[in-house]
């Protein structure tokens, strides 16, 4: 067995709408059935006890050693913790390679999971061990390390049950909510909102301090201090118990508290030392710690936290115990489990020692012995939720600490005797104001009822009615898509919404380029997305960026295919027939939100197919009215586009909705050009379907021109010597056609066409560009591309002479080599009346060459 090409598909793709692993496997002859091998299944399941069945849904064909790999693959993702339920084994056309597709959640787990199968599936070969608890525990760690914490994990939990979108920008916990100008970010429990400023006063513990008592807020007082004759000092001063920490601090690190004898304090203030050069010196509040969470201008929830303690059994030392209890399930490193590992420092020890308490002391059964004053799940502490008992006095002061730091998401602390009165009463404060806030204790406290204040901060992020989404707007096809795209983004932009475009030229953000070359793929489409300056995203859907990496959104509110057309690329990556090709392309159909529409062309059988897979409306539209599926879908009264001739009508049922002529649409040349009908037709689709008015449509298709600057290399016309020279990128069969058709309705004197040939096309899609040509041109100028795309010299020119034989029209073929060298011949023998079409190879360059050349 042989894994000869794996990719990673990060979005919505050919077999689901998971991120998946899809690999190449190719299996020799006795690898095509594992019950040809003498008794693989009983010691693969030795090796993996958990593996499952791997024959579901009743299958009675054979399984090969894919299927086996790719049930372990996901087998041992899902006993590591990941909640993966898709995989899939296809056998291609080529005998014993198979196309092996496993879900995954985290990428690079995913990989992991898939090489310890590899791994699995040689060792059951080779009667070797396989170490799978090694294996699991590594999956294991991994995917602790890399997924999403508890805090944001429950934010985008809750950004998902509201249909917003997002998309982790980092390794660590930084997502991005929403797209374009819509977006919103986060880090943990910190947003794009969070002022830096309110961060850093609520870093500051003494400006805080100020800043809650200049607001009549309940706060303890104290100094500021250096050094420790000036900390001891300001605890005579206080009087009577006190709390050391550092001026900026977190997370209760540094923290030593109800102390009060000089010793104490100054071995306080050293410890206080490891975090900063100040240290704060205040009243000691007693009672009990609270955590009060307040989102936006509410209590979210509340907490009672309780310093890390041991519950004694009579048997066990305190050392002893403190080790028990870290093996509890429930704790862990850091803040991916409910609790964490008690923090058995010199903190706990001087806290011990304070209380005439070591490590080897034996507690009574039921004796709990406390290990720190300051009870901070960081450290080790516990938390009980108190929300539904918080005085509304002590939650109106939260929000009103939060608010006058500035803060929109924050972690109020207070200590006081009891949550149920107002602090005034019972001489209890606010200590501090922390920014970017543990959610740990609210999600899943040690004891009460958890709190979701994930959705909280979503709703306060995205009020109700908002979801973060922009219009986007997915074309593919086979001819035709970037003229669509184009046209499509000009009208958008005529509404004043500000347009991200992808296309095979490039990206564009509000009419400008920000990059070059083929960008329809899905990187291209996630940088759109991310913009924080678009409106609206129209994305170029090509084939490729499909297979290779899946789309780059979740979803569409409107798909449009032109049409699905042979010669496409057809015999790569397993893509063989028109009919795959289709199945490939509608997977933006079937990825259109419900709320949302397919523009789909009815006059191509499998086009109009796709209507079937979507979960949103289906505009169709076709040139001929009376065609039967725009006729039927008609009958429903349901929404089409065709053209009488005269007009381009949009209609829903029976009722004329919008009606264009295409004497005002100068992409049609008066309806001459068919193809720019059908173009502007799926357009027109599209923004009907965004709910663009009647009025601005028309404004932008009479505004939108086919020039060399607007779509350059689609029917670029240029005037030399009364002679008209049209530039195409057109390198299709389906494209010939189209063509030939609109140069023929031109009604040339004579015709000429310059041609060459993708080298990357099957021999008899080659051929098929001049037999097309041949029948349709009466000169024919073959010139053989800068690259041949793994040809040999004069492979392709000797393909297109071949399908010239036979040809009914074409009197003279000339052979040139060079594209520059065949536009110069071509120019030189064209005369008035006459349309040369020029089916260009370098787009910008042969443009550039033309304009130069041609004499108006």
């Amino acid at each position: 067995m042989e894994i000869t090409r794996i990719r990673m598909l990060r979005g919505p793709n050919l077999w689901s709408r998971h991120t998946a692993l899809e690999a190449i496997v190719t299996c020799e002859v006795n690898e095509r059935s594992i019950d040809a091998i003498p008794q693989f299944e009983t010691k693969i399941r030795e090796r993996f006890p958990q593996l499952g069945s791997m024959r579901r849904g009743g299958l009675t064909d054979p399984l090969s050693l894919a299927n086996a790999l790719e049930h372990a693959a996901l087998g041992l993702q899902a006993q590591a913790g990941c909640p993966v339920t898709f995989s899939r084994t296809v056998q291609t056309l080529d005998e014993g390679v198979y196309q092996v597709v496993v879900e995954y959640i985290e990428e690079v787990v995913g990989r992991m999971a898939f090489d310890f199968a590899f791994a699995l599936i040689q060792a059951t070969l080779n009667d070797a061990p396989f170490d799978l608890a090694a294996a699991l525990a590594e999956l294991e760690a991994l995917y602790e390390d890399v997924r999403l914490g508890p805090s944001t994990g429950s934010i985008v939990d809750a950004a998902l049950q509201r249909n917003i979108p997002y998309r982790r920008m980092t390794e660590g916990s930084m997502v991005q909510f929403g797209w374009g100008s819509k977006q919103k970010r986060i880090q943990a429990a910190e947003t794009s909102d969070t002022s830096a400023i309110a961060e850093a006063i609520a870093q500051d513990k003494e400006l805080t301090k100020n800043l809650l008592a200049a607001a009549g807020v309940s706060v303890p007082i104290g100094d500021v201090v250096t050094n420790a004759d000036d900390a001891w000092r300001a605890a005579q001063k206080i009087g009577g118990p006190i709390v050391l920490k550092p001026k900026d601090g977190n997370q209760g690190k540094g923290v030593v508290a109800n102390i009060q004898t000089e010793e104490e304090v100054r071995a306080g203030f050293e410890v206080t030392q490891a975090f900063g050069r100040e240290t704060i010196v205040e009243r000691y509040l007693p009672g009990a710690d609270y955590r009060l969470l307040v989102v936006g201008n509410r209590l979210s929830a509340a907490a009672r936290r309780e310093p890390a303690q041991v519950v004694g059994d009579g048997k066990h030392t305190v050392a002893e115990l403190v080790e028990k209890e870290n093996q509890n399930p429930l704790r862990g490193d850091g803040h991916a489990t409910a609790l964490t590992k008690i923090r058995f420092d010199d903190i706990a020890l001087a806290h011990l020692a304070s209380n005439g308490l070591s490590p080897q002391y034996v507690p009574k059964t039921g004796e709990r012995v406390l290990l720190r004053n300051n009870a901070n799940l960081s450290t080790g502490g516990t938390a009980t939720d108190v929300t539904n008992d918080v005085h509304p006095d002590v939650a109106a002061s939260a929000v009103a600490a939060a608010q006058m730091i500035g803060l929109d998401i924050a972690g109020v602390d207070i200590l006081c005797e009891s949550i149920y009165k107002p602090l005034e009463q019972q001489g209890g404060g606010i200590v501090e104001v922390n920014a970017a806030p543990g959610l740990r204790m609210h999600l899943k406290p040690s004891y009460g009822k958890g709190r979701p204040v994930g959705e909280d901060i979503i709703n306060m992020m995205f009020p109700p009615g908002e979801d973060g989404r922009i219009p986007v707007v997915a074309v593919t096809g086979t001819n035709g898509k970037t003229t669509t795209v184009r046209l499509i983004s000009h009208l958008l932009s005529e509404t004043g919404l500000r347009v991200g475009m992808t296309g095979t030229d490039g990206v564009y953000i509000n009419h400008r380029l920000i990059d070059t070359g083929d960008c329809s793929g899905p990187k291209s489409a996630r940088n759109v997305l991310m913009h924080p300056d678009v409106d609206a995203a129209v994305l170029e859907t090509a084939r490729g960026g499909l297979l290779r990496e899946g789309l780059g959104f979740d979803r569409c509110e409107v798909a449009v295919v032109t049409n699905i057309g042979e010669g496409d690329h057809l015999g790569l990556n397993y893509i063989t027939s028109v009919e795959d090709l289709a199945i490939l392309k509608r997977v933006i159909v079937q990825n259109v939100a419900p709320t949302g529409a397919a523009v789909l062309n009815a006059a191509d059988p499998m086009v109009a197919k796709m209507g079937d897979k979507c979960s949103g409306r289906v505009i169709f539209f076709a040139k001929d009215q009376y065609h039967p599926v725009i006729t039927a879908h008609r009958a429903k009264n349901k929404k089409v586009i065709f053209f009488d001739g005269t007009y381009i009508v949009a209609s829903k049922g029976s009722r004329v909705m919008y009606r264009f002529p295409v004497s005002e649409i100068p992409l049609t040349q008066n309806g001459v050009l068919g193809f720019q009908v059908e173009n502007a037709m799926a357009a027109i689709g599209a923004a009907w379907a965004l709910g663009l008015d009647a009025e601005k449509i028309a404004h932008g298709l009479n505004s939108f021109e086919s020039t060399a600057n607007s779509v350059p290399g689609r029917f670029n016309q240029f005037k030399h010597k009364g002679a008209t020279v049209i530039a195409d990128y057109g390198h299709n069969p389906d494209a010939m056609r189209a063509l030939t058709s609109a140069i023929e309705a031109m009604k040339p004197k004579k015709s000429h066409v310059v041609i060459s040939g993708a080298g990357d096309r099957r021999d008899d899609d080659i051929r098929d560009l001049t037999r097309i040509l041949g029948n349709a041109f009466d000169n024919v100028i073959l010139y053989q591309d800068a690259c041949q795309r793994g040809r040999e010299d004069g492979e392709v020119l000797k393909l297109l002479q071949e399908g010239l034989v036979g040809a009914t029209r074409a009197k003279q073929v000339k052979e040139i080599h060079g594209e520059f060298l065949a536009i110069d011949t071509a120019l030189s023998e064209v005369s008035e009346g006459d349309i040369c079409l020029i089916l260009i190879d370098q787009v910008e360059e042969s443009l550039a060459y033309l304009k130069e050349k041609v004499q108006p």
